[in-house]
């Protein structure tokens, strides 16, 4: 009886456990990207969205910030941010090459930090 009591108090602790490790499945950010006018927030947005997991991408273009929601057991903040540098767009956290930043229209370039 004993035996059976602390395996299933050891049950309990590692659902538990596994609970607490679990990604949250819709997790919001919000992120700078760089960009002047309505062609960046279509190619921004539409970079975000081309990343399986996300949910919600919404660029504003007098802020800068994209707020996107993502499924995190299915992609990453930092895939997304990898995803709009590759368009042109610099994020704080990644920037774009120079020949994606160059083949952008010219009132799409925008000043780099």
């Amino acid at each position: 009886m004993k035996n059976l009591f602390l395996g299933m108090m050891l049950l309990v602790v590692t659902l538990s456990v596994q609970a607490q490790t679990k990604k949250n499945k819709n997790a919001k950010y919000t992120i700078e990207v760089n960009g002047n006018c309505e062609q960046c927030q279509n190619r921004i947005q539409k970079a975000a969205f081309s990343v399986s997991g996300v949910k919600m991408a919404s660029w504003d273009i007098d802020s800068h910030k994209l707020n996107v929601i993502i499924n995190e057991e299915k992609t990453s903040i930092k895939a997304v941010e990898v995803a709009i540098a590759k368009v042109g767009h610099d994020t704080k956290e990644f920037k774009s090459t120079k020949e994606s930043y160059d083949k952008l229209p010219g009132c799409c370039q925008y000043d780099r930090w």
